[in-house]
Protein backbone atom coordinates (compact mmCIF):
# COMPACT_ATOMS: atom_id res chain seq x y z
CA UNK A 1 0.00 0.00 0.00
CA UNK A 2 1.00 3.52 -0.97
CA UNK A 3 0.27 6.47 0.95
CA UNK A 4 -3.19 7.25 0.70
CA UNK A 5 -4.42 3.94 -0.35
CA UNK A 6 -6.13 3.58 3.32
CA UNK A 7 -8.33 6.65 2.73
CA UNK A 8 -9.27 5.90 -0.91
CA UNK A 9 -10.30 2.82 0.13
CA UNK A 10 -12.51 4.01 2.66
CA UNK A 11 -13.90 6.35 0.71
CA UNK A 12 -14.63 3.65 -1.92
CA UNK A 13 -16.29 1.65 0.99
CA UNK A 14 -18.43 4.62 2.15
CA UNK A 15 -19.61 5.47 -1.66
CA UNK A 16 -20.91 1.65 -1.94
CA UNK A 17 -22.37 2.56 1.13
CA UNK A 18 -24.22 5.37 0.30
CA UNK A 19 -25.36 3.83 -3.28
CA UNK A 20 -26.13 0.26 -2.18
CA UNK A 21 -28.77 2.50 0.32
CA UNK A 22 -29.89 4.38 -2.11
CA UNK A 23 -28.70 7.53 -0.44
CA UNK A 24 -27.42 10.76 -1.75
CA UNK A 25 -24.43 12.03 -0.35
CA UNK A 26 -26.21 15.01 1.10
CA UNK A 27 -28.51 11.89 2.81
CA UNK A 28 -25.46 9.95 4.25
CA UNK A 29 -23.79 13.35 5.04
CA UNK A 30 -26.63 13.98 7.77
CA UNK A 31 -27.15 10.45 9.11
CA UNK A 32 -23.23 10.72 10.03
CA UNK A 33 -23.91 14.07 10.76
CA UNK A 34 -21.24 16.05 8.83
CA UNK A 35 -21.00 18.53 5.90
CA UNK A 36 -21.89 17.43 2.56
CA UNK A 37 -18.73 19.03 1.80
CA UNK A 38 -16.51 16.79 4.23
CA UNK A 39 -18.78 13.72 3.04
CA UNK A 40 -17.65 14.39 -0.74
CA UNK A 41 -14.10 14.99 0.45
CA UNK A 42 -14.21 11.39 2.63
CA UNK A 43 -15.47 9.61 -0.84
CA UNK A 44 -12.66 10.79 -2.73
CA UNK A 45 -10.07 9.61 -0.07
CA UNK A 46 -9.21 13.35 0.52
CA UNK A 47 -9.87 13.76 3.75
CA UNK A 48 -7.54 12.13 6.83
CA UNK A 49 -9.93 10.58 9.60
CA UNK A 50 -8.51 9.70 12.88
CA UNK A 51 -9.13 6.69 14.63
CA UNK A 52 -11.83 8.20 16.62
CA UNK A 53 -13.73 9.85 13.86
CA UNK A 54 -13.87 6.35 11.83
CA UNK A 55 -14.99 4.79 14.98
CA UNK A 56 -18.29 7.23 15.20
CA UNK A 57 -18.88 7.02 11.46
CA UNK A 58 -18.95 3.23 11.76
CA UNK A 59 -20.52 3.01 14.42
CA UNK A 60 -23.53 5.69 13.23
CA UNK A 61 -23.63 3.27 10.25
CA UNK A 62 -23.98 -0.05 12.62
CA UNK A 63 -20.89 -1.62 10.70
CA UNK A 64 -17.49 -2.62 11.96
CA UNK A 65 -14.49 -0.18 11.46
CA UNK A 66 -12.76 -2.48 10.48
CA UNK A 67 -14.98 -3.15 7.46
CA UNK A 68 -14.72 0.28 6.32
CA UNK A 69 -10.93 -0.61 5.77
CA UNK A 70 -11.06 -3.72 4.17
CA UNK A 71 -10.99 -4.19 0.21
CA UNK A 72 -14.21 -5.79 -0.54
CA UNK A 73 -14.60 -9.29 -2.34
CA UNK A 74 -14.61 -8.87 -5.84
CA UNK A 75 -17.89 -9.87 -6.92
CA UNK A 76 -19.96 -9.70 -3.88
CA UNK A 77 -22.87 -6.86 -2.91
CA UNK A 78 -21.49 -6.74 0.94
CA UNK A 79 -23.62 -3.60 1.48
CA UNK A 80 -26.80 -5.17 0.62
Amino acid sequence: MSTGDLQRLLGLNLRDYRQSQGLSQEALAQVLQVHRTYMGGLERGERNLTLQSLERIAERLGVEPLRLLSAPIPGSTSWA
